[in-house]
């Protein structure tokens, strides 16, 4: 008769403290983000291991690397989350330091505006579609967008100088 009560602790207990270490873990500083584009994935990584994976959507044309302004890409390598944005027109935003020195260089070297202002950001506030469904689709400019409630764990999870690490 004793194990009845027990039994019933467990089974009420463990699920919150499960519940509870998940949104912890969410609320915990991560140390590197990385974009898969060809998957159209990005994931916030802690001590080697992934904390959270999101669908993403970026820009017109994801393929390859951003060369020059207006190009709809979304740049390729690595680079550093170096500030955030709290009013930004797509809800709120992390700035990715894209240009580096080669994006420069080769810019520089081809004679064209290498680009900047990439972010990785929430919704399109005039989008008529829902956040999941918008999120199929590649809407940017070049930035690298997820939904307003995955950016507010973005938020949470990634301070200023966080590396990221952008792959093909």
């Amino acid at each position: 008769m004793r194990a009845l009560p027990i039994l019933f602790m467990v089974m009420f207990f463990c699920p919150l403290l499960a519940n509870a270490s998940s949104s912890q873990s969410l609320k915990a500083k991560v140390d590197l983000v990385v974009v898969n584009k060809s998957e159209s994935r990005m994931s916030v990584m802690r001590d080697g291991k992934v904390v959270k994976s999101y669908l993403i959507a970026m820009g017109d044309v994801p393929q390859g690397h951003k060369l020059k302004e207006g190009d709809q890409r979304t740049p390729q390598g690595r680079y550093t989350l170096d500030y955030k944005k709290s009013d930004s027109a797509f809800y709120k935003s992390i700035h990715i330091s894209y240009p580096n020195e080669e994006d420069k260089l080769r810019a520089d070297a081809l004679g064209i505006p290498a680009g900047g202002m990439i972010m990785i950001h929430g919704e399109n506030p005039r989008s008529p579609l829902p956040p999941e469904e918008a999120q199929k689709y590649n809407w940017t400019n070049g930035c690298i967008a997820v939904t307003n409630k995955e950016m507010d764990e973005l938020w949470q999870m990634i301070d200023a100088g966080t590396p990221i690490e952008i792959w093909p």
